[in-house]
């Protein structure tokens, strides 16, 4: 017992110079292990008098108490500073960027369908869709194509093998049939609920198929229509629309003008002009003394009205129909038609939009 203040002397050196954890457990274990320093002493109290244990016992104590608190407090500083170490090892540079990760884009036809989607559906105009495949009644005679017409022929239309009612099946040349499928869906409707035909106004956007290929056409295109039928329709109607949707489409004024022309299914028929100018090889729309035809339209043939069972002394309506890839073309100023095609990656990066900026008329349609 004479020696305790020279063992804790020794056992706190020993326990200042422990350079890690490990170290510091060993000299724990050597100190106050079963078979440490302070241990052994411990166990020689009981070969001592009453009177030395009242003496040596809380001593031992003490002395044991001083160095369990002295480790403690070395092996916090230690954690502390292997902490500090590890993260000094680790460290991330912050500053750098971070890694690119390829984005997709949505393609420009995609991007306009969806906006001229929202145009005409601030309008009240609704999305109606339809097979690509068609029969010859929906493609051709309900809108009025008679027989021998151009249309008709091989050189103009993908012809199937197939055949519904002794007619042969083709790629659709255009989305009119889906007004075709909408027409009669409404007037079954209406005479199974035994109700008046309720209003139409439907937008058909889609994928359309010709036997045509240069700078500007390709075999597989895609286009929009829009059909109108209700009992008071008139031209003035269809011009309104088609100039507001022009303005709106192009986010500028535009200046439009109306041809007369001829559709089969339309009567009168007429084709829309949009006013532009060309600065080298840049066509800019809205500015200059230049017309250019976007679209046709027209009121809706009474023969087309009478395929599908609608009374045309009693109601009429409009229909017009446009090239989606040339509206793109246009307003992004993409030069060659066949580049929506290609698949190149490169070029969809380019002329590619965010899937983020959504079309909407509040915050504009292209972002």
């Amino acid at each position: 017992m004479d020696d305790t203040k020279e063992l804790e002397d020794e056992i706190s050196a020993a326990i200042e110079a422990a350079a890690d954890e490990a170290a510091l457990e060993a000299v724990r274990v050597a100190a106050l292990g079963k078979k440490g320093k302070v241990s052994l002493l411990m166990r020689g109290l009981g070969k001592m008098s009453p009177e030395e244990r009242k003496t040596a016992g809380p001593a031992l104590n003490a002395l044991k108490t001083r160095l369990g608190e002295l480790i403690a407090a070395r092996k916090e500083e230690l954690a502390a500073k292997a902490l500090e170490a590890r993260l000094e090892a680790e460290r991330v540079d912050i500053t750098l960027p971070a890694r690119p990760r390829p984005q997709g884009a949505i393609h420009p036809v995609s991007q306009v369908m969806d906006e001229v989607a929202v145009i005409f559906g601030d309008m009240g105009f609704v999305v109606a869709e339809g097979p690509d495949i068609e029969d010859d009644f929906h493609n051709f005679t309900a809108l009025n194509f008679p027989p021998g017409h151009p249309a008709r022929d091989e050189h103009d239309t993908f012809f199937l093998r197939g055949q519904k009612d002794g007619a042969p099946m083709v790629l659709r040349t255009h989305t009119s049939p889906v007004q075709i499928r909408t027409m009669t869906a409404a007037v079954e409707k209406a005479r199974k609920g035994g109700a008046p035909l309720e209003p139409i106004r439907i937008i058909a956007p889609g994928r359309t198929y010709r036997c045509d290929s240069d700078q500007t056409h390709t075999p597989m295109f895609h286009q929009v229509e829009g059909l109108v039928i209700d009992r008071e329709t008139h031209m003035g109607h269809l011009k309104g629309c088609l100039a507001d949707f022009a303005a709106t489409y192009f986010e500028r004024p535009v200046k439009t003008r109306f041809r007369p022309h001829h559709f089969p299914f339309t009567e009168p028929s007429a084709e829309m002009d949009i006013g532009y100018s060309r600065k080298g090889n840049e066509i800019i729309i809205g500015e200059g003394n230049a017309w250019m035809e976007i679209l046709g339209c027209g009121m809706v043939h009474p023969n087309v009205l009478k395929a599908v069972g609608i009374d045309p002394d009693e109601y009429q309506g409009f229909a017009f129909g446009m090239g989606i890839d040339r509206l793109a073309m246009l307003k992004y100023g993409i030069p060659d038609l066949r580049d929506f095609f290609a698949a190149d990656a490169r070029w969809l990066k380019h002329y590619g939009f965010s899937p983020l900026l959504q079309p909407n008329l509040a915050t504009g349609l292209s972002g």
